[in-house]
C-alpha cells in the first residue's frame, strides 16, 4: 500500500498570471469591500497563491465617494494625524473624509490596513487604483467586472 504524498507547489514570479478586475463601489459596505479587495490584492483566491511573491490581481474601484458605512461609523470614526509641530495633532471623523476633497483615500487606507506591512505589501498596493467618481483611466486593460453586492446580500447597503 503506498501511502498519499501531498506536494506544497510554489510558484515562481514569471509563473504568475494576473488578471485586472473593475468593482463599482456605489452602495458597498467599506469594510466588506476593503477585504475582498485586500484577499483578491495578495492572490489568496487562487490555487497558486504563494505567500512570498506578489501572485495578486490588479483591481480598479470606481466610485468609490459613494461607499457606506454601517451604524454610526461616520460621526464616530476619527482619522488622526500629526503636522510634526508641537501639540499639533489633527482629526478628521470618517464621514467628513467620505465627503472632503479626497474620498478616495478612505478606501485606499482600510485596504492598505489588511495588506502585510513591508515590501511585498507595498508592491501589492500599487495594484490597486481607486477613483472617487466613475470614470477610470483603465479602459486600455479591458477589466473584467467583478459584483461585489451579489457575492452576499449584506455587501451592499441601500438608503
Amino acid at each position: 500500500m503506498q501511502a498519499l504524498t501531498k506536494q506544497t507547489h510554489s510558484i515562481k514570479t514569471a509563473d504568475v498570471q494576473k488578471k485586472w478586475f473593475l468593482i463599482d463601489a456605489e452602495g458597498l459596505v467599506l469594510g466588506r469591500l476593503a477585504s475582498i479587495i485586500a484577499m483578491r490584492l495578495r492572490g489568496k483566491h487562487k490555487t497558486t497563491f504563494t505567500p512570498h511573491i506578489d501572485c495578486g490581481d490588479n483591481i480598479v474601484v470606481i466610485n468609490a465617494e459613494k461607499v457606506r458605512l454601517t451604524g454610526r461609523k461616520a460621526e464616530r470614526e476619527v482619522f488622526y494625524w500629526h503636522t510634526g509641530h508641537p501639540g499639533g495633532i489633527k482629526g478628521e471623523t470618517l464621514g467628513k473624509r467620505l465627503e472632503g476633497r479626497f474620498p478616495e483615500r478612505v478606501l485606499i487606507k482600510a485596504v492598505e490596513r489588511m495588506i502585510t506591512r513591508g515590501p511585498l505589501g507595498r508592491a501589492q498596493m500599487k495594484n490597486l487604483r481607486v477613483y472617487a467618481g466613475p470614470n477610470h483611466e483603465q479602459e486600455a486593460q479591458q477589466p473584467e467586472k467583478l459584483d461585489i453586492a451579489a457575492m452576499n446580500r449584506k455587501n451592499s447597503r441601500i438608503g
